[in-house]
């Protein structure tokens, strides 16, 4: 298997607690920007996605953090597709630190919302496919 999908990120100081931790809500915002980036490498844009009248929704995010990270880390945040049949697909992401550490586990639960009758779509697959220029990315 491939390695997965990847985006380098470094820890801000203005993202840290009080105890210098990177704050718990940040870590969502790593897994999404991640997230935009690899649909970006595949091809799709936000602008493509309004365009088809759809755009991907979250139904449901757990985050396992299980290492801390400070100011200063660097991560990679990876992101994996995971399709199943229906309506809805998975996000399997780690965010670790250089040494291969993982600091956090994060699974997310997605669906295709059709945008003007505001039901989600019958089968994601089928839109990313439509959209993507490079299917393998998207494990399609």
């Amino acid at each position: 298997m491939a390695e997965p999908f990847s985006v380098r990120v470094t820890v801000r100081g203005y993202e840290t607690d009080v105890q210098g931790h990177l704050n718990q809500a940040v870590y969502l915002n790593y897994a999404e920007h991640a997230r935009w980036s690899l649909l970006q490498a595949a091809g799709i844009s936000q602008a493509r996605l309004l365009g088809r009248g759809v755009g991907p929704v979250a139904l449901e995010t757990n985050i396992r953090y299980l290492r801390e990270l400070l100011a200063g880390d660097e991560v990679d945040v990876t992101c994996v597709f995971e399709w199943g049949d229906g309506r809805t697909f998975r996000a399997r992401q780690e965010i670790r630190k250089t040494d291969g550490t993982v600091a956090a586990e994060v699974t997310a639960l997605g669906g295709m919302l059709n945008l003007k009758e505001r039901k989600l779509v019958p089968d994601p697959r089928e839109v990313f496919k439509e959209l993507t220029t490079d299917v393998a990315l998207l494990g399609l």
